[in-house]
């Protein structure tokens, strides 16, 4: 039993090598790479014209990085009187450890509905909610806080661009080395995933491999692609993916 790992760097290759320590073969093949976001240098003046109280959302570790990089080449802090939540507790902890800030999140699943059930976000109107993001992603976030009155922003801090391979001989290689088991975080990189593996191999090897997945809406879209084997880990940080993988 050989594991792919498409998780991007540097988590994907974090992850591979504890699998390796643990006695696992597996191997990184991550779908997706970073860069800096459109909108990020921006960042440093949208936080400073927020009120104290405001809310700021931090929706993975990636803003976390990029947004803080912007605030260091602008000589400026993280506002303190502003409330911090993130989208789950890998990513809250990132920002509070370099802030030293109280950052909210939510226990259990990273996901919006998650999020959004905290009960300091349920009375919301009249504040700003600036929503820290790459491109794209987390619009049922946004559209909630604004029909509980907030007035929000997006702010791209990160771009996500695929990574391109030769479908055929990547699917091959994969198939040879003994790959039947699959680590997939996002349903953009499933979907990317599904399309990159060639008709043949997609039947008769990809869609035959156990799945590991980091919520139920990524296990609904992976069975509707044909995926019968799919496991859900209970969290989207590598330890709850180790923990799904033994």
């Amino acid at each position: 039993m050989t594991i792919l790992v498409t998780r991007p760097s540097p988590s994907g290759e974090q992850l591979v090598s504890r699998l390796r320590q643990l006695g696992l073969a597996a191997y990184h093949a991550p779908l997706i790479e970073f860069t800096p976001g459109r909108d990020v240098a921006t960042l440093p003046d949208r936080l400073a014209a927020c009120a104290p109280g405001d809310l700021v959302f931090i929706l993975s570790q990636h803003v976390v990085g990029y947004a803080h990089h912007a605030l260091t080449l602008r000589g400026m802090a993280w506002p303190p009187a502003l409330h911090y939540y993130a989208i789950g507790r890998t990513t809250g902890l990132k920002l509070h450890t370099l802030t030293g800030l109280p950052v909210t999140y939510p226990p259990g699943s990273e996901t919006s509905e998650t999020l959004l059930r905290l009960p300091d976000l349920q009375q919301v109107a009249g504040k700003k909610a600036l929503i820290l993001r790459g491109n794209g992603g987390r619009e049922l976030l946004a559209a909630t806080l604004a029909e509980r009155g907030a007035d929000v922003s997006y702010c791209e801090c990160y771009q996500r661009s695929p990574i391109h391979y030769n479908g055929s001989e990547q699917s091959a290689h994969w198939q040879r080395t003994g790959v039947s088991r699959l680590v997939v975080t996002s349903g953009e990189m499933l979907q990317q995933l599904y399309t990159l593996v060639p008709d043949y191999y997609r039947t008769s090897w990809l869609l035959r491999c156990n799945l590991v997945v980091v919520s139920e809406r990524l296990a609904t879209l992976a069975r509707r692609l044909g995926w019968q084997d799919v496991r859900v880990a209970d969290n989207a940080d590598n330890d709850a993916l180790i923990r799904a993988l033994q």
